[in-house]
């Protein structure tokens, strides 16, 4: 009986190459294909670890034939290895559709885990990391990504952001304006994470403002941002925040639905949605 291949998401590292494993370098070898995200890029790595595997070129923007070729082989058989250029493939990187895809064929997709850099920078940020939201890309024009802020502003988790070095600057400071006590709210910022320029910040939103402007180094290479969760307000101003929530909600709930109406109310006051709209039940008895 004729059995499927094995797709193998492997993770590789995001800047020192000592950071992959060697599950990762066995997996390399031993699978029939490489689908890299970068051909050229990969094939350095490969070459510094005498990884000789034949390479295929796999990244957002290739076609539905190319998946479907990846998809014919694993069928056939034949086993691949799936890589990005760093780190983790699917986060904030390709392989959603081949993944996917793979799944719904029944083909076997297993993990080779490794370097992240969400999970390394919030390892060392100094910031809660028991309840994290990772928001990967800001929008890349101020307008949208001011309004996509607005609401992680009411965030009560840490959320992490990646940061290209050409926007790190108006990030932060669209940060610093649109979330509530930039003076007091903490954000870590890793520059070149495993790389031989790593560079780590921690501080208040204005802080980390004027910490990239300092310095033009300090606005070169990537950034992870690991911005703190909302600060609690203490009862007496929640209650005043949630009156006044409440009184938002029942003038919304006129022209919409009740769920409708509380959760806009509760985005423009900057109370949790769940409780707000336990609140009106309550008041519907």
């Amino acid at each position: 009986m004729e059995t499927t291949g094995t797709l193998y998401v492997v993770a590789t590292p995001i800047g020192n190459l000592e950071d992959i494993s060697a599950r990762a370098i066995a997996a390399l070898k031993q699978v029939d294909l490489i689908a890299a995200e970068d051909t050229r890029h990969s094939k350095r790595l490969l070459q510094h670890f005498a990884v000789s595997t034949p390479l295929t070129s796999y990244h957002d923007f290739s076609s539905d034939a190319d998946v479907q070729k990846l998809l014919d082989d694993l069928s056939a058989g034949r086993s691949i290895a799936l890589i990005s250029d760093a780190g983790t493939p699917l986060i904030s990187d390709p392989g959603f559709r081949l993944v996917e895809k793979a799944r719904a064929c029944g083909i076997a997709v297993i993990p080779v885990p490794g370097a992240s850099a969400v999970i390394a920078a919030l390892s060392v940020a100094g910031i809660p990391s028991d309840r994290f939201f990772f928001e990967g890309f800001l929008p890349a024009k101020s307008t949208q990504r001011c309004k996509r802020l607005a609401v992680l502003a009411h965030e009560s988790s840490t959320v992490v952001f990646y940061e290209s070095p050409h926007r790190i600057a108006a990030c932060l400071a669209d940060m610093a304006a649109v979330i509530a006590e930039p003076n007091k709210r903490k954000v870590f910022v890793a520059r070149e994470l495993t790389k031989k320029f790593e560079t780590h910040f921690l501080g208040s939103l204005l802080e980390a403002v004027a910490w990239v402007a300092s310095d033009d180094n300090n606005s070169r290479g990537e950034f992870v941002l690991v911005l703190e969760g909302r600060l609690e307000q203490p009862d007496s101003e929640l209650d005043t925040a949630m009156e006044k929530a409440k009184e938002v909600a029942e003038l919304l709930s006129a022209e919409l639905s009740m769920k409708r109406a509380v959760a806009l109310a509760a985005q423009i006051v900057g109370v949790r949605k769940n409780a707000l709209y336990a609140v009106m039940l309550e008041k519907q008895g």
